[in-house]
């Protein structure tokens, strides 16, 4: 598998058309995972993936720039300029003035002179300080949304990444965000799958030349009880009917929408099967049937107890 077989979406305003492959590898930190995400990072680079997705709060930047080094040392990629790294702005560095420094941390820690993607992870800012997780709701502060992307865009004009982003971005706070963005972001980063397809998002971020990445595309873990996903009767049907897996009928919907995802899977077998989605499609029937899935979200905030407003009621 080559890195060439993976479609990528250009990025509309990142520095010369950055191109971002559909599929990349999500990172962030699982306690039964047996693979250290280094030697997961190495794997997924020699089965063809160009894209890592990591974030400063996830606490793995680390190995996942020691995996980028040694792929590159070992001659896996010809070049640091055919991968695609994102990172993620973390709420307590959610303020004008720590937003340049917070790269350039992240960069440091990565061993990277440039991101390919620096996203906001959430819409909401915390007091500086060492991350925690939930947020304490006694924690937060304003958010100068304004201020900091202000700060996201001199980013962008000083080289540090490539492209300028969100995550966890309602259509209210990305119309909001547009309104005076001299850098309209590229990404706006949001859980995404079967059981929450986020119809109004999907056509918002269409119609505003904002692409849409996926996380949880394959919901949550086994160890987290009934997976609303993995184990949904109709999409097995599918599976069923097409002889692939259920993941990858997930996946293959996510691509058909024209979105990117970050799938996190450490498992070799499963992140080469995850690559196996590009040579066949959905049928029309699929479609009714994935219509009438239940619908709810995962995650519903980062914070203890949980905000009221953090989703703008938007479904």
């Amino acid at each position: 598998m080559v890195a060439a077989e993976i479609p990528a979406i250009v990025l509309g305003s990142s520095s010369n058309q950055r191109r971002m492959p559909v599929i990349g590898l999500g990172t962030a930190p699982e306690t039964n995972s047996k693979t250290s995400t280094k030697d997961a990072v190495l794997d997924a680079i020699k089965q063809g993936y160009r894209h890592f997705d990591t974030a400063a709060a996830y606490g793995v930047e680390p190995a996942v720039g020691e995996a980028i080094q040694e792929a590159l040392k070992l001659g896996l990629v010809g070049s640091r300029e055919e991968l695609f790294v994102t990172s993620k702005l973390w709420c307590t560095n959610n303020h004008p003035h720590l937003v340049v420094p917070a790269l350039q941390q992240s960069l440091k820690t990565l061993q990277l002179e440039y991101l390919d993607l620096f996203l906001i992870h959430w819409p909401i800012s915390a007091k500086p300080g060492k991350v925690t997780y939930p947020i304490e709701q006694t924690e937060l502060v304003p958010f100068d949304v304004k201020g900091v992307w202000e700060a996201m865009e001199e980013c962008q004009r000083l080289g540090l990444t490539k492209a300028i982003g969100v995550s966890n971005f309602s259509c209210n706070k990305l119309e909001k965000l547009l309104s005076f963005a001299a850098i309209p972001p590229a990404v706006n980063q949001v859980e995404m799958n079967l059981a929450w397809q986020q119809k109004k998002l999907r056509d918002f971020c269409k119609e505003n030349g904002i692409t849409l990445t996926a996380f949880c595309p394959l919901r949550k873990g086994a160890s987290r009880g009934t997976n609303a996903v993995m184990d949904n009767d109709v999409v097995k049907e599918i599976a069923e009917a097409h002889g692939k897996s259920i993941a990858q009928v997930c996946l293959r919907w996510l691509c058909e929408q024209g979105v990117t995802f970050a799938v996190k899977s450490y498992d070799k077998e499963r992140m080469k099967q995850n690559l196996q989605i590009f040579d066949w499609s959905l049928a029309e029937n699929d479609y009714e049937k994935i219509s009438q899935i239940e619908q709810e979200r995962l995650i519903k905030g980062p914070t203890k107890p949980l905000l009221n407003d953090l989703w703008d009621d938007e479904m």
